[in-house]
């Protein structure tokens, strides 16, 4: 469907800049949108791995460990139908962690292990449960503390002040996480 999209839009395009007269627009534009998108990579692959490198870093010293230990609490109140022992805790508490570093390629694994770990123990095969929806619901309000690709994509385009966007940042992702956890509480009150 997505080729379908992209397909269409570069035929518009096409079609426009025929009539227009406006072939070269067409392809400067294509030709600088080409060298943006590389650079824009290029930074983005260093932010990517030098975050990659501290969750590594953290994950070896044991930093990890101990967070996830430290949100035990809080975890066993989001997802009460979970067994104590089971390993979706570290997988949740991992993706939450790297989600709230801004790092959402590297909570990304974390998250599928975790609804893996979740649905081992999902009695119905065919309907995600009450667990499983809390975390798709948190992982999707994503409370950020750090936005990385923000940052990094203002500071591409010379940005005064890229990281002037953390402390709203923080709030908004705060106030999103917070909302989305209190939808979910009280539809799990109304079942």
């Amino acid at each position: 469907m997505l080729n379908w999209l992209w397909a269409g839009m570069i035929g518009v395009a096409i079609i426009v800049a025929g009539i227009t007269g406006r072939f070269g627009d067409v392809t400067n534009a294509a030709i600088t949108s080409s060298k943006d998108a590389v650079e824009l990579c290029v930074t983005m692959l260093g932010v990517m791995s030098m975050w990659m490198g501290l969750m590594r870093v953290a994950e070896k010293s044991g930093l990890i460990s101990a967070l996830s230990r430290k949100m035990a609490p809080a975890l066993r109140y989001l997802f009460p139908d979970l067994p104590r022992s089971s390993k979706a805790f570290h997988y949740i508490s991992t993706n939450i962690i790297a989600n709230v570093l801004g790092l959402g390629w590297a909570a990304t694994p974390a998250g599928l292990k975790a609804m893996e770990e979740m649905q081992k123990l999902n009695p119905d095969k065919k309907t995600a449960t009450k667990s499983m929806c809390m975390f798709m619901i948190i992982n999707m309000s994503s409370l950020q503390l750090v936005t990385m690709n923000l940052v990094a994509y203002r500071l591409q385009y010379n940005s005064s002040n890229p990281s002037e966007i953390i402390g709203p940042g923080i709030l908004a992702t705060l106030v999103s996480t917070a909302a989305a956890v209190a939808f979910a509480k009280l539809w799990e009150r109304g079942d």
